[in-house]
């Protein structure tokens, strides 16, 4: 027997497609907003203050409480946005639920003009027009997306958000002040160190992101350090300003 005929294996193997995607971007962002901060503002409190204390105690506690503050404040600010954002998302979807019943017309019409969009015909679409008026969900779940460009947002989120950002916060923010934690009875080498380790921490934080966000490490990385180190230098100068103008 011919053995062409009675193989049905094929002769190449499938090979699936893999797309690579970047993970969750809300989680991302949350987790830059909270080390951003926290690297730079800490960093600036304690670099402003070591200038104008003799003691690094008094920085370091300054510092601490920076942090606490800051963090809560940040997690409380990410927990209002995601909780707003939800709030927004449940009311424009009760919106359409009552147009789809009130105005069916009109809400016919805007789904004619979605698929217009991308030049589908008024024909090629009534099909599906018909299918979604037979299912009210997902009829208000199109409108939702298409027309209002709305995805639903998790109900959890908003906890998740505050807790990741100030945890954030709290972990960038230890960076800049563990020199002056480890090297009490040296202020200023502790400040050189802490310009050192932030920047440094800055270009890895930068790194990460990139990669995570699949946008370039290096471009990420210099970016971070540059726009950070920017912020953190501007705040450093306001605060050795102040002190300098006994404010």
């Amino acid at each position: 027997m011919d053995p062409a005929v009675t193989d049905t294996h094929p002769q190449h193997p499938h090979h699936q497609h893999h797309e690579r995607h970047a993970g969750s971007g809300e989680v991302i962002r949350d987790i830059v907003i909270g080390l951003a901060d926290g690297l730079t503002v800490p960093f600036a409190l304690a670099a402003g203050l070591s200038g104008a204390l003799q003691s690094t105690r008094l920085v370091v506690l300054a510092g601490l409480a920076e942090i606490a503050a800051g963090s809560i404040a940040m997690g409380l600010g990410g927990y209002l946005a995601a909780h707003g954002e939800f709030e927004h998302y449940q009311s424009e979807k009760l919106r359409e639920q009552r147009e789809i019943v009130t105005m069916p017309e009109d809400e016919a019409e805007e789904i004619y003009d979605v698929f217009t969009r991308y030049g589908i015909s008024r024909e090629a679409t009534t099909p599906v027009l018909t299918e979604l008026q037979q299912n009210p969900k997902q009829y208000v779940d199109f409108m939702m997306r298409f027309e209002l460009g709305l995805e639903e947002p998790d109900p959890r989120r908003a906890l998740r958000s505050a807790a990741t950002i100030a945890v954030s916060y709290i972990v960038g923010g230890a960076v800049p002040l563990s020199p002056y934690i480890l090297m009490s009875h040296n202020p200023v080498g502790a400040l050189k160190v802490s310009v050192g380790v932030t920047l440094l921490a800055l270009v890895i934080f930068g790194a990460v992101k990139g990669k995570a966000l699949q946008t370039g490490v290096l471009k990420s990385a210099i970016q971070t350090a540059l726009i950070g180190g920017l912020a953190a230098g501007a705040a450093f100068g306001l605060a050795k300003l102040l002190n300098s103008s006994g404010v």
